[in-house]
């Protein structure tokens, strides 16, 4: 037997894209996976060292990691209506002084707030499920919200700025590349590669299929237990781009690294 390391997000799509491989849902051949769930950001970070074989990342931190870890065809989140939303509490103006909660240094949102707007600065780096809370006290004027915030922004009181998927569509018509999965490129890992994409493949189309098998597992890991809220978070995080990122996902990801690099963000 061959076991991977795996790390990926507590988000329901990815819980939902993960559930057949890492519970026997698929047959993984010879392969068994030591599984890991944190925060995307921390992902992203854990990168940086190396520390999964396996491991979904932002794209943003994919592009600046690309001599490290090499994008995988499958379990990408992609797609268009998606993106991230930058809102604040209604009644207040905002300006590129305000002060902005964000998910993290390396998340794509991030890397899309800048492309927007590149005179934004008064940045605070915020774990992802602490932003609406935040912006609702007061503490942060505005919020880049990701995952399930774009669904219960208004519970909390806010209103949206500008929504940087629908900015992204109208600039490019292409959809947004936000996460995907990345293998490290070192030998023993790399050999790997063709074999993982299958298995998360495979993942993906058993989870479609079966939608109910999974929701135990996703129901452990999720932040908002409403089951519209997982159904919606899923249906528009996993889709055709999850199971191959086909010719247009690799254009999509291709242009946010040439604008990144005309901005010279990265």
């Amino acid at each position: 037997m061959t076991e991977l390391s795996i790390a990926f997000s507590p988000c329901p799509n990815d819980t939902f894209i993960f559930h057949a491989m890492l519970n026997r849902g698929i047959d993984t051949c010879s392969y068994t996976f030591s599984s890991h769930i944190d925060d995307v950001e921390t992902l992203n970070t854990a990168a940086f060292i190396k520390r999964y074989q396996i491991t979904k990342l932002s794209f943003y931190a994919y592009l600046i990691l690309k001599d490290e870890y090499e994008l995988l065809d499958s379990g990408s989140a992609l797609g268009f209506g998606c993106g991230p939303l930058l809102v604040m509490q209604k009644g207040k103006r905002f300006s590129a002084d305000s002060r902005i909660a964000v998910p993290g240094n390396y998340t794509t949102a991030f890397l899309l707030l800048k492309l927007w707007n590149p005179e934004i600065r008064n940045i605070v780096v915020t774990r992802f499920d602490r932003i609406l809370p935040g912006v609702q006290s007061g503490e942060y004027d505005a919020g880049l919200i990701i995952h399930e915030g774009r669904f219960i922004y208004p519970e909390y009181g806010c209103t949206k700025i500008i929504d940087l998927g629908e900015w992204w569509e109208k600039e490019t018509n292409l959809p947004i590349p936000l996460g995907c999965i990345a293998i490290r490129k070192d030998p023993e890992t790399i050999a790997h590669k063709e074999q993982v994409e299958l298995l998360i493949r495979n993942s993906v189309l058993y989870a479609k299929k079966n939608r109910a098998a999974s929701r135990s597992f996703v129901r452990q890991h999720a932040q908002e237990l409403d089951d519209k809220v997982i159904d919606g978070h899923i249906d528009l995080y996993v889709n055709d781009f999850s199971v191959s990122l086909g010719t247009t996902g690799r254009k999509a990801v291709e242009t946010l690294e040439e604008m990144a690099r005309w901005k010279k963000i990265i």
